[in-house]
């Protein structure tokens, strides 16, 4: 048992520790149960919520969802086009964000799939600084689909 100045009192009988903290006017906080013998603290228990609160949020700002962004490519793209759409790329991987590629055929586009795979590959290829492909290019129908990954720091 701790008391509310962090002076170790030593192993204590429950009902002794409850009437110490009852004599402060605290209250008595198992504050490691999973040890043995448990640690118990003579402390404000409304307070200690409130710190304990205080430490999820703080850990909770730090942590950093992934994200699925999408960007939708047609195989005859005009190169404007295709650079504004590679900045919004460049925007997703900088934010650590997975982003998928895909690209749709429209009528006689669906003849020449090879051309979705050059441009799916030259996408890569400018992207290839900030983030890598997650497997190889792939064909449903009438789109084909690509997923980057952020490169992580331990990389770059």
């Amino acid at each position: 048992m701790v008391d509310d100045e962090g002076n170790q009192l030593g192993v204590v009988n429950v009902s002794e520790g409850i009437q110490k903290a009852i004599e402060k006017g605290l209250d008595l906080v198992e504050v490691a149960p999973n040890v043995d013998p448990p640690v118990c603290r003579i402390m404000d228990y409304s307070k200690f919520k409130y710190e304990q609160k205080k430490k999820q949020k703080q850990a909770k700002k730090k942590q950093h969802v992934t994200h699925m962004k999408e960007i939708r490519f047609k195989p005859q793209i005009e190169d404007h086009d295709y650079q504004v759409k590679l900045s919004h790329i460049r925007e997703f991987l900088e934010a650590k964000d997975k982003v998928r590629i895909s690209l749709r055929f429209r009528g006689r586009e669906n003849a020449h799939k090879e051309l979705g795979r050059v441009l799916l590959n030259k996408i890569a290829a400018d992207m290839s600084a900030l983030g890598e492909m997650d497997g190889s290019p792939q064909s449903m129908g009438r789109t084909m689909t690509m997923t980057l990954v952020p490169k992580s720091e331990t990389q770059g």
